[in-house]
């Protein structure tokens, strides 16, 4: 397998270093980091980001709140489609989308693919149709119009499954090679997941979706997250101890397997940077 890393949408809140620790303007820089892998069942996209409907209309598509804090830049080249062509394959090529759940900056480029299967765990679903996980974020964070033509739907439960490095009910994927596993991450939201992905020297990479969003939170004994982000992922969670007992567990993961699992997070654009530059340009 061959895995491509794009950031499918740079948002610039307020706050500076404050929000991304390491911006020295009044703007932070965060990306969306998503995965384009080349697999035998055909291309495969871990996230979306945001799509072309998204960035033609955003006020239709996206929760004002959000617009506001986030101050997404929605340009046209970073979604995944263009992405896609600018590597030169034709998007319907992509034949599954594996989402770590669908938050609106997540999961926006759904439809700009409709011959792919997407793969979900079931509670973040049946959260989403339902517009619960929070009486204010929750009718927000979830935009049904990114999804709602989206027909081929592989839904898991968070039950079951098999261990993968301590982790409990991990799920292999229907139609996908057995390196792709859902890492069931709950907190963040109900439903939330990271994507493991084996690659061919046997080194495991872990998109670990939102349940973590600063670098600083995994890889050393010592906690560090800039205080924008510490209330970005308070305002978002759903489930205080289960987001902060996960946290903890990919943070021992990071550390007693640093070898074996190679982990990053959908946002903190250093580790898109280190992680982009081994696949080419970045976008």
């Amino acid at each position: 397998m061959r895995i491509h890393h794009l950031n499918c949408g740079t948002c610039c809140p307020a706050g500076g270093a404050l929000f991304d620790g390491s911006s020295a303007g009044a703007r932070a820089h965060l990306v969306c980091h998503c995965l384009l892998i080349e697999s035998a069942a055909g291309l495969v996209l871990v996230d979306t980001g945001y799509g072309t409907r998204d960035v033609a209309r955003p006020r239709q598509r996206l929760a004002e709140f959000f617009i506001e804090l986030c101050n997404p830049q929605l340009r046209g080249e970073e979604t995944a489609r263009a992405q896609v062509i600018a590597r030169g394959f034709d998007p319907a090529d992509v034949r599954h989308i594996v989402l770590t759940h669908l938050d609106f900056d997540h999961a926006g480029g759904i439809e700009d693919f409709p011959n792919a299967a997407v793969h979900l765990l079931s509670r973040e679903r049946e959260v989403a149709d339902a517009r619960a996980g929070g009486a204010f974020v929750g009718r927000r964070r979830y935009r049904p119009q990114q999804w709602d033509e989206a027909e081929n739907w592989r839904l898991y439960p968070a039950g079951g499954g098999e261990p993968w490095f301590g982790f409990d009910a991990v799920r292999q994927l229907e139609g996908l090679p057995p390196e792709l596993l859902l890492v069931p991450l709950a907190g963040h939201s109900w439903g939330h997941a990271g994507v493991a992905i084996q690659e061919d020297d046997g080194q495991w990479l872990l998109h670990a979706g939102d349940a973590y969003f600063f670098r600083g939170e995994v890889g050393s004994e010592a906690y560090h997250c800039p205080p924008g982000l510490r209330g970005y992922q308070k305002l978002m969670e759903v489930d205080r101890s289960a987001r902060l007992a996960n946290q903890r567990r990919l943070r021992r993961l990071s550390l007693d397997h640093a070898g074996e699992v190679r982990m990053f997070c959908a946002h903190d654009a250093v580790e898109f940077e280190l992680l982009a530059g081994q696949d080419g340009p970045v976008f």
